[in-house]
């Protein structure tokens, strides 16, 4: 019976990422960005109850990919695109149009960019499966940080009431450099740290205890605008802790 509770979670993942692609199609970021945040909750706990129970299968490590695929890959990609497409209405439509039942009015090629990021989070996942490297840190920005970034773009618009801020975010210059930089992270080469505590002790976990600390000031400090900084954190303090390590 216990084989079956980490495949439970994880098929739990994939369906709140169902969900999410639903609500980030039809501009609903809010309801989206909740069902990716219950989505990456699940991504975390399946792993590790897999290691709690003793459970861990090859079988386990695929579906976790297949579900993250959707949850912090196409969702993420999907919602680039639709804030691509709200960054300039200017760009000229194209029709594309099928002889059969399918058609499409006014796809702008444009704001397709954006699905870059779906791209290059297929590649990433792809990559991970095959690497065994990756089982104490991560090898690039894994994909539920990424989409956590993407995904607070639209929720930063929401929440935090900032002309200035709202402009910066629309503007699509500054949104082809965050799908750029975003692509170019989930597969370099950076050594980032993994939330993963084979015990609890601060000298063990010195950098994972102080970065879930800096997190907590910085979220209840500046809400949704504390995630991007909060992946920018993410990013340094590993690469101050592998240059600490040599």
């Amino acid at each position: 019976m216990n084989k079956y509770i980490p495949n439970g979670l994880t098929l739990l993942n994939l369906f709140c990422g169902s969900i999410a692609v639903l609500f980030a199609v039809n501009n609903n970021f809010v309801t989206a960005s909740l069902f990716v945040f219950l989505g990456i909750f699940f991504d975390f706990f399946d792993g590790f109850a897999a290691r709690k129970l003793n459970v861990q299968s090859a079988l386990g490590v695929q579906l976790d990919s297949l579900a993250d695929m959707v949850t912090s890959g196409l969702v993420p990609g999907i919602v680039m695109y639709k804030l691509l497409e709200l960054s300039d209405r200017s760009w000229s439509g194209i029709d594309f149009i099928n002889e059969s039942s399918l058609s499409f009015n006014e796809i702008t090629l444009f704001p397709l960019l954006g699905l870059a990021i779906t791209l290059a989070s297929a590649y990433r996942l792809a990559k991970f499966n095959i690497d065994e490297e990756q089982q104490t840190y991560f090898k690039g920005l894994p994909t539920p940080a990424n989409t956590l970034l993407i995904i607070s773009l639209p929720l930063i618009i929401e929440f935090q009431n900032s002309d200035t801020i709202n402009a910066i975010i629309l503007n699509k210059w500054f949104l082809i450099v965050v799908t750029i930089l975003s692509c170019y992270l989930l597969n370099s080469n950076i050594k980032l740290f993994a939330l993963k505590f084979k015990d609890y002790s601060f000298k063990n976990n010195t950098t994972r205890y102080i970065f879930l600390l800096l997190c907590i000031v910085l979220l209840i400090v500046l809400q949704f605008a504390a995630i991007p900084l909060i992946i920018i954190l993410y990013i340094l303090m590993s690469v101050l802790d592998n240059l600490t390590s040599k």
